[in-house]
């Protein structure tokens, strides 16, 4: 009974992760590190290693749900997630190497950058859904996914459907044609992406997410399946190598993935229903409170150290 309390405490945290890991197209390590280091105590490396690990059935159940939402562009998913892979395990060994607070305040300064630049794109989105004639809730995924059926040769049938929102973003995440630039772009991304992933124990979705909408124009449902994706792809040779360094708590890895993974595959078919604006700003919110706990607690841990 003692041990079981605990358990049902981290599943029930994991299934508010999950959900936000569907619903945002990150993995959760930047909620999961915190609550690994503040609620658990553990040592840096043990709290992004477990991480790690928890993000790869988390990724899996959310990218399942937003591939049958076509709301996932999956070559540019595998492109991303194969550059992460490769650049991932240089990044569990640059993290080996380097001293525990320089991690996390590493993680913490990415992070925060990650929410300024989500927060920027929200704040310009109104005006060029105003310009393009739309309405409130689904103007800024209409002119995301007018953009993207110009590319796939499809303007036509977007345009008729004008007010569908997020049922026109399902259709331009499936029919979606990516140039070799813009694959070579996402592999870009991945490598990263996956060195930071790496780095800090996180999924990447912080970075891929902000960088799928600034350098290739998709729509915010379009980066967040396609991010888990990638997430999902670029994590696993980082899971081996920490595996191979035993540095994964793995009790509470899966205690946490309990409800990480039905949160997923939940927040991930909750997403197409939240207007694309709205997710933006959900996104950068989330950023800026992960990062500044994990800046408060490494600075708190340093001065009482």
């Amino acid at each position: 009974m003692d041990a079981f309390l605990p358990a049902v405490g981290l599943a029930v945290v994991g299934l508010a992760i999950g959900v936000l890991s569907g619903l945002l197209g990150v993995g959760g390590g930047t909620i999961m590190i915190p609550v690994f280091r503040l609620v658990l105590g553990m040592e840096p490396l043990v709290a992004t290693a477990t991480s790690l690990f928890t993000i790869v059935p988390t990724s899996l159940s959310g990218t399942i749900s937003h591939v049958r939402n076509k709301t996932c562009v999956v070559p540019l998913g595998v492109a991303a997630g194969l550059g992460g892979a490769l650049m991932s395990p240089f990044g569990v060994r640059l993290a080996a190497l380097s001293p525990t607070w320089l991690v996390m305040l590493t993680a913490a300064l990415i992070i925060a950058w990650s929410a300024f630049k989500m927060f920027s794109k929200a704040l310009k989105k109104p005006p060029a859904s105003k310009a393009a004639g739309t309405g409130c809730s689904a103007g800024a995924g209409a002119a995301a996914d007018a953009r993207a059926a110009r590319a796939a040769g499809t303007a036509a049938g977007s345009q008729a459907a004008g007010g569908a929102g997020a049922p026109a973003a399902q259709e331009q995440g499936a029919r979606r044609k990516l140039s070799r630039k813009q694959l070579a772009i996402g592999v870009v991304i991945g490598l990263a992406a996956g060195l930071a992933s790496g780095y800090v124990g996180v999924g990447g979705g912080f970075l891929m997410v902000p960088l799928f909408l600034s350098l290739l124009g998709t729509s915010m449902h379009e980066a967040s399946g396609t991010s888990l994706l990638a997430v999902m792809i670029l994590a696993v040779p980082g899971v081996v190598q920490q595996a191979l360094f035993g540095n994964i708590d793995l009790l509470a890895g899966v205690c946490i993935a309990l409800g990480t993974i039905p949160g997923a595959f939940f927040g991930a078919r909750l997403a197409p229903r939240v207007p694309d604006r709205a997710l933006r700003l959900a996104f950068g919110c989330f950023l800026l409170v992960a990062a500044v706990l994990l800046a408060v607690n490494e600075f708190g841990l340093l001065g009482n150290g």
